[in-house]
């Protein structure tokens, strides 16, 4: 069954830095849009970053892109975020998804909203203390 995995959450201190990687299972990452999206206690679900497996096409929210990046390994078939400088505003559940297999149209607008999710990994909880 296709899924999606996460992993690399924990807890660190201000300033401080992680990678959380998201893997998909079997023959299901090319032609897909995965981004990260994040949960914090009390507050709505964000969109952090994505990107379409097929081209080079990126986003980090803008809130957000001089300290995070998205980056993919096609072989391993694994989505890359790459969290510095962080926060104890950047505690949260930080999860990943992804669209179904098809175009990069729509990609911008599936960051943003979750809209057309066919996949959802269980989240890796990450937690910066000050």
């Amino acid at each position: 069954q296709a899924q999606l995995r996460e992993s690399g959450g924990g807890s660190v201190q201000a300033g401080g830095s992680l990678r959380l990687s998201c893997t998909a299972s079997e023959d299901t990452y090319s032609g897909r849009c995965i981004g990260w999206f994040r949960r914090a206690p009390g507050k709505e679900v964000e969109g952090v970053a994505g990107l379409y497996t097929d081209t080079d096409w990126t986003y980090v929210s803008a809130t957000l892109d001089e300290r995070f990046a998205i980056s993919q390994d096609y072989a391993k078939s694994t989505v890359y975020l790459q969290m510095n400088s962080l926060k104890p505003d950047d505690t949260a559940m930080y999860f990943c998804a992804a669209r179904p297999p098809g175009s990069d149209q729509g990609c911008y607008r599936f960051i943003l909203s979750l809209s057309d999710t066919s996949l959802l990994g269980q989240g890796t909880q990450v937690t910066v203390s000050s």
